[in-house]
């Protein structure tokens, strides 16, 4: 048996700035965390979506790390080897563009310092940022392995990038080919898609004439929102079946500018219905327009350089910028007399760069891609196969619905930061792909570029356990028990996840055809209203901010409170308080417990517990169950709530007070009993409650038990739910009888501790006699004398019978405000068996309702009926009194 030591005195209150600190470094000295790859216990492992190397954590980053630490604390103790693999991502564009914009400060340019001292440059930044998301991971309570941190520019990361993309290429998955891109005039790169936002933006939709400016002569009208691309057009399309352009087709008119003849083409994709049903068509730059020009062999023609300037048109707008030559191209053809009308204003969506906010320009480029249709496939048919399970299977037609219609992936970058493409050109045009243990040939020269950063975190499963190397800890923890992130990615970081590790799979092991077992996505944190969280709204919350006004564990139970899968969270300061204050609760409960000598040991024998004793405990096996149930299904939100009702409502609402009682019993083997049940309770909901409340469970169940650290506690073994059913219904009617006697008292302004006389008849037939200590205790009554004289009496209906209370409250009712708290509550009895005698007297109801919800109808009807005589009887009374 393990008693509580009263020599480790809790302090007065709950501070978690003075704790939070150093019981997170103790946990991390002694080792906690770090997983050991020779363990015989189950393997439990989660790798982090790695953070932004020079960002920070935002209220997004904490929920996820919330939920994945409960996953992982929750798994150590229930005795399984947990991994939880920290790391960064090395942004290839956030950190290249951060370090430009420092040198724009110095007056430099990355072509001042040359590549390979740009790259010094970034690591040196990278260095001076140092460990600022470690330090707010270990605030928000982070149980991660800090020995086996990884970055994705790691060497042994980078040596898993090359073998894996010299493996592709030799298998010709990767290719190079020039095809349409986002490309982005500020960075000078192509974006992928995740790195383009869409706004709404005014612009002019105009119209102008190819061809004769004679009606009777051909020509046609097309509209553009992108004047200055016409300069590119090489062909007019129309629908094949729209007469108006018939005798067109397969002829060519003259380009205003260029003098090349345009062909006129048809295809299905132009709607004759919209504009004038032709459109221009620039194949080097729209999407659109690039998969026309592929199906009629139309040549593709790039008029911008990588700044967005026109360039190789031979026309007077050479090196004027996009926005200028839209103008003057405007200008121009109205000076032909070639506009034909222009809309202003036009609203129209815009993709623009997340990192720098220029709109993007679609632009013909020669790239690296990877052909992802075998991959694609294989990811979808992990899915299908249940060998990864998808939390909420709600999301899966998402992931069927990109998966299966994907289309090549553009793996390059024109940066200097990154994985550099390990390609290699011979001076006469040879191409080679070298491996991390390859040289390339003297007088070779390497590809500028380098991988999109998708790449190598896409690799982050198992790169980071060592591969391609064959590691304990890829044997012990790969693949992943479950993968946390976010649905807004689902399409980008997880599908690149899926495609890498079913490819590389075959080669790690029979059972290690995918990079994680179960993924489980939850939505977006949003404010108090609802609304997304960013800067330009001003409704961000830094999750740093609440951990130092309310500490982690209030930022972390208000997150893990909201959690479903696949469902946005709201959250706001009230939230934040109330968390707080939940853990001031907890605090409050442990120490009187321990005031009280609650202990651990074996309980006594059920049937010598006193009825609150089995409800509780009772109570205990229920809601350890729920709580169970819901970290199993992903679902924190009613884990968390279940937990939170018992605690606050059953245990120190009701179940300390009931002790107390028992307590004042001065029988020291019922004070004995009381302390073991109390212990038993609130040391399993410490334990419960660990998770997603590390810190005050941690301070508050080692001086509980003495023992040394809650993180290392074995998890709680679930009871017997079923329970005693008597006791459940006698400690029910026992909360309803003081609570309708309180709620008296606080009508008629008694004071909290003022106690008044009090007959009660129907205890014994509700079984509640043995409870008469606990009413009288906690509705602060007293037997009545000799002399008794009631003021008022109190009918409360119970499960079985209805109790009278009949008190004397001579000298302290006021007979105007019972009066009215009478005439309200017989005003709700009269409204609900108007209604339920309404319903009863319904033959159109009473012909289609279920037996037993008409017979429930009526047992409403019966207790209403019950409620109105009684009532007025006491209404009578007062009126004579």
């Amino acid at each position: 048996m393990t008693t509580s030591d009263p020599t480790r005195e809790l302090p007065k209150s709950w501070d978690p700035a003075e704790h939070e600190d150093r019981l997170y470094q103790g946990w991390v000295d002694a080792g906690y965390f770090t997983a050991d790859a020779t363990s015989d216990r189950p393997a439990f492992s989660i790798v982090i979506p790695p953070p932004n190397v020079n960002g920070s954590l935002h209220m997004g980053h904490a929920y996820e790390h919330v939920l994945m630490d409960a996953l992982a604390r929750r798994r150590r103790m229930q005795g399984y080897e947990v991994l939880w693999l920290p790391g960064m991502d090395h942004a290839a564009i956030a950190m290249q563009t951060m370090v430009e914009r420092k040198l724009a400060g110095e007056g430099l340019t990355r072509d001042d310092l040359g590549r390979e001292a740009f790259i010094e440059r970034v690591w040196s930044e990278k260095a001076e940022i140092g460990d600022n998301i470690g330090t707010q991971m270990r605030r928000l309570g982070d149980s991660v392995d800090w020995s086996r941190e990884r970055f994705t520019m790691d060497d042994g990361l980078s040596r898993a990038v090359q073998t894996v993309f010299k493996q592709m290429f030799d298998d010709g998955l990767i290719y190079r080919a020039e095809r349409l891109v986002n490309w982005s005039p500020v960075l000078k790169t192509a974006i992928s898609d995740i790195e383009v936002s869409y706004a709404d933006v005014e612009g002019e939709l105009v119209s102008f004439r190819y061809g004769s400016l004679d009606d009777g002569q051909p020509h046609i009208v097309v509209a553009t929102t992108r004047l200055e691309t016409m300069l590119g057009d090489t062909a007019i399309a129309v629908h094949p079946d729209d007469e108006r352009y018939a005798h067109l087709i397969g002829t060519e008119l003259e380009h205003p500018f260029s003098g090349r003849m345009i062909p006129v083409i048809a295809d299905a994709y132009v709607d004759p219905e919209f504009g004038s049903g032709a459109v221009k068509i620039t194949p080097a730059h729209d999407p659109n327009d690039f998969a026309i020009g592929q199906r009629h062999d139309l040549p593709m023609l790039t008029i911008m350089d990588d700044e967005a300037r026109i360039a190789d048109t031979g026309t007077p707008f050479d090196g004027m910028d996009r926005f200028e030559a839209r103008v003057k191209v405007r200008e121009a053809l109205a000076e032909q007399g070639r506009i034909v009308k222009e809309v202003r204003p036009y609203l129209h969506s815009v993709g623009h760069s997340e990192r720098t906010g220029e709109p993007i320009e679609p632009r013909l480029s020669m790239q690296w891609w990877v052909k992802v249709e075998s991959l694609a496939k294989a990811a979808g048919d992990a899915v299908r196969n249940g060998d990864t399970v998808i939390h909420p299977t709600s999301m899966e037609p998402r992931w069927f619905g990109w998966v299966d219609s994907m289309y090549d992936w553009c793996i390059s970058r024109q940066l200097w930061w990154g994985h550099r493409i390990p390609i290699w050109y011979g001076p006469d045009g040879e191409v080679v792909c070298v491996g991390p243990d390859e040289q390339a040939p003297e007088g070779y020269v390497q590809d500028t570029d380098v991988l999109d950063t998708w790449f190598s975190s896409g690799l982050w499963p198992f790169s980071t356990m060592g591969w391609p190397e064959k590691t304990p800890d890829l044997e012990k923890f790969y693949p992943t028990s479950v993968l946390v992130t976010g649905y807004d990615i689902l399409f980008f970081w997880v599908a690149r996840m899926m495609m890498f590790g079913t490819y590389v799979g075959p080669q790690l092991g029979e059972d290690d055809k995918v990079p994680f077992r179960n993924l489980f996505l939850h939505g977006l944190v949003r404010d108090e209203h609802g609304r997304k969280m960013s800067k330009s709204k001003g409704n961000g919350i830094d999750p740093l901010d609440w951990v130092e006004r309310f500490g982690a564990d209030a930022l972390r139970f208000t997150l893990a409170r909201g959690a479903n899968p696949g469902s946005d969270i709201s959250v706001g300061e009230d939230h934040a308080q109330s968390s707080r204050n939940f853990a001031t609760k907890l605090f409050n409960a442990t120490k009187f417990a321990m005031m009280n000598g609650a202990t651990l040991g074996d309980l006594p024998e059920r049937a010598t517990l006193t009825e609150a004793d089995r409800w509780i405990l009772d109570r205990l096996a229920t809601v350890h169950a729920e709580a169970d149930a819901g970290f199993e299904s992903y679902e924190f939100a009613k884990a968390c709530e279940a937990l939170y009702h018992f605690a606050w409502d059953e245990v120190c609402d009701w179940y300390l007070e009931l002790a107390k009682v028992q307590y004042a019993e001065n029988d020291a083997e019922r004070s004995r009993s009381t302390s073991l049940v109390l212990g038993t309770v609130l040391d399993s909901l410490l334990r419960l409650l660990h998770p997603v409340m590390p810190f005050v469970t941690e301070a508050l169940w080692t001086a509980l038990t003495g023992q040394t650290s809650v993180v290392v506690a074995e998890w709680p073994q679930g009871g017997d739910a079923a329970g005693d059913a008597a006791a459940a219904r006698h400690i029910d009617d026992l909360q309803r009888l003081i609570t309708e006697v309180r709620r008296f008292r606080s009508d008629q302004g008694l004071k909290p501790g003022q106690r008044v006389a009090a007959e009660i008849n129907g205890l014994d037939v509700a079984g509640l006699a043995p409870s008469r200590a606990y009413l009288d205790s906690l509705a602060r009554l007293e037997p009545a004398g000799q002399d008794f004289s009631a003021t008022a009496t109190i009918d409360v209906r119970l499960s079985a019978t209805t109790v009278t209370v009949r008190i004397d409250t001579s000298g302290t009712v006021d007979v105007a405000a019972e009066r009215k708290r009478l005439t309200k509550d017989l005003a709700a009895a009269e409204k609900e068996l108007a209604g339920t005698t309404a319903k009863l007297g319904n033959e159109q109801f009473l012909s289609k309702a279920p037996d037993h919800v008409v017979a429930k109808i009526r047992d409403r009807q019966q207790v209403a009926t019950e409620e109105v005589e009684r009532l007025g009887a006491a209404l009578d009374a007062l009126s004579g009194s």
